[in-house]
């Protein structure tokens, strides 16, 4: 059986934080690294890759540069795509409405 390598839809957003905060750069390009070498098929093979993380209804919540910021993620397991929705500074993170993405079916 061929391993599916997880494919990172949005990585844009990861170049526009490191130009809004480069003090974030080395953490965020580990966190894509690791994640482009991953397979995960559920929540705890994500758990293996990356510790610091949540569900929040249908988004994954990544702690990011220690805690520093967070990248919320949409996670198809099935076709091995992980979505970046946000990635957000505490400010941004506590206004809650990145939540809007995450809530419903």
């Amino acid at each position: 059986m061929r391993r599916l390598l997880v494919r990172v839809l949005k990585p844009s957003r990861i170049k526009d934080a490191i130009v809004a905060h480069p003090e974030w750069q080395a953490s965020l390009v580990s966190w894509l690294a690791i994640v482009k070498a991953a397979s995960w098929r559920h929540s705890a093979d994500v758990k293996n890759s990356w510790k610091n993380f949540s569900i929040v209804g249908r988004c994954v919540r990544f702690e990011i540069s220690h805690n520093r910021c967070r990248l919320i993620a949409w996670i198809n397991y099935r076709t091995q795509k992980v979505f970046i929705r946000h990635i957000l500074s505490h400010a941004e993170y506590d206004t809650g409405v990145w939540k809007n993405d995450c809530n419903g079916s």
